[in-house]
């Protein structure tokens, strides 16, 4: 919703997944929580992103004396009681509805952190830091008859009862009265001052920071799941199904989904997008062939997409999905042409494979569309399944999209039970209905559909016409 931190705190998460099971299943119970209580989620957001904005705003001057310091962070800090107290009361009127350890102990602790005590403690310090009656502050004289051990203390307050009064102002006093125009004599009081208020001015400006701190963790940590809330209301405005994904251990070859559809489709197109099925348990292969246009690549988008988003605890776009958790998930698609390049188009694809190759790892997920179509069926087909085999001996699950027949069709001859073959489907008039049916690897990608669609006819026909011209 065009806001920059809500995407970087999205990018980060959703590409920094997890791989504990336990720890998945912990943040999908807090997101549930947040989809149940998103008006109260948004104002703790809110409440965190004022408390940073107001902060800077408060102006500190060019000077950084002590006292300058010590001025300011009063000011934030009375700011920043006023959210405080703003999320103690949200938190009061919340923590009952909680059903998720982490949002739970999330408002507990604002509750029991943020309690009566607190504020009155800290609302009391802040007033006496106005220093409405002047300041006390006691020294020392050192080396040389030099002040020393400054130290600011508690002022005399006039509401204390009347035999205390007494008895303070029977100590002996002396008063130096500064002349109006003596700079000098300003001067030698300001620093003096400012060594009194040195040590409280450092004390407070590390409690705004804290507090700083504070207000940032909680801006990030609940800025993720704003960006849940965000992308959960758009695609409940298409009607798009949702669903809290089952994670499994990445031993275990599981994949078993109903209506996974692309959600980064779904969010530029107003209609509801097309949503697949498939049961790949123990299959460590899929090799998905078909119809041009047919909504290979998609789905390819679509299962990549589920698992970020499985292991970065949230919701994922489907009726049902459940699958083993993945260490890493590595793509391998084919790029456009690019006239800046200093070798060919294969080469380039080699080249992004032997990366892949020197990171991925056992139970890693690899997916790849077209690779190895920038040569010719036999060589491009030699190539893909010397990768895939040794992928496939090294626990790596692979989705392979391609138009190589010999390379599908070479492996769905193996009749290997690891492997699943699906296609796109094509009706009988040349429409495409984005689904994917488990199917034999055909020789034709019906090319033809698209020439007829480009060019208004069939591409025989053409050739009759040429004919019957000449």
């Amino acid at each position: 919703r065009g806001d920059r931190f809500l995407f970087d705190v999205a990018r980060q998460a959703v590409l920094t997944g997890l791989g504990d099971t336990a720890l998945i299943a912990y943040r999908q119970a807090v997101l549930q929580d947040v989809l149940d209580q998103g008006v109260a989620i948004r104002q703790v957001y809110a409440i965190a992103v004022e408390a940073i904005v107001e902060e800077r705003k408060v102006y500190g001057g060019f000077s950084r004396t002590p006292g300058s310091v010590l001025s300011r962070s009063v000011t934030v800090l009375e700011m920043f009681v006023r959210e405080l107290k703003r999320l103690r009361t949200i938190a009061d009127e919340q923590v009952a509805g909680c059903a998720s350890r982490g949002l739970t102990r999330f408002f507990a602790m604002l509750i029991r952190e943020l309690d009566d005590d607190y504020f009155v403690a800290i609302e009391g310090h802040l007033a006496r830091l106005r220093f409405r009656h002047g300041l006390l502050i006691s020294a020392e004289l050192g080396a040389g008859a030099k002040g020393a051990a400054y130290v600011l203390r508690r002022p005399w307050d006039p509401r204390h009862p009347w035999r205390q009064r007494i008895s303070e102002l029977a100590h002996p006093s002396h008063t130096l009265t500064i002349p109006d125009r003596d700079d000098n004599g300003f001067r030698a009081l300001s620093e003096l001052k400012d060594r009194g208020l040195n040590l409280v001015a450092n004390a407070l400006a590390e409690s705004t920071d804290h507090i700083l701190s504070f207000f940032a963790l909680v801006r990030t940590e609940i800025g993720f799941y704003v960006g849940c809330l965000n992308l959960h209301d758009q695609l409940a405005r298409q009607d798009a199904p949702i669903c809290f994904p089952t994670a499994t251990d990445r031993g275990q070859v599981v994949l078993s989904i109903g209506g996974l559809y692309d959600v980064c489709l779904s969010l530029i197109r107003e209609q509801r997008v097309v949503g697949n099925d498939l049961d790949g348990d123990q299959r460590l292969l899929i090799m998905i062939t078909g119809a041009n246009q047919g909504g290979k690549s998609t789905f390819l988008r679509s299962l990549g997409l589920a698992h970020l988003m499985m292991a970065c605890g949230m919701f994922v776009a489907a009726t049902s999905f459940r699958a083993s958790v993945c260490d890493g998930i590595f793509t391998h698609f084919t790029r456009e042409e690019d006239v800046s390049m200093v070798s060919g188009k294969l080469d380039e694809e080699l080249a992004r494979m032997s990366a892949i190759a020197e990171q991925i790892s056992p139970h890693a997920l690899l997916l790849c569309n077209e690779s190895f179509a920038a040569t010719n069926e036999r060589e491009g087909s030699q190539i893909g399944r010397e990768i895939i085999r040794a992928m496939l001996d090294c626990q790596v699950k692979v989705c392979f999209v391609t138009h190589l027949f010999d390379l599908a069709h070479g492996f769905y001859q193996e009749d290997w039970d690891g492997a699943l073959f699906l296609r796109a489907q094509r009706e009988v008039d040349g429409q495409r209905s984005y689904q994917l049916v488990i199917g034999e690897p055909l020789p034709t990608s019906y090319g033809q559909d698209l020439y007829a669609h480009i060019f208004g006819t069939a591409p025989g026909a053409v050739a009759t016409e040429a004919s019957r011209v000449s």
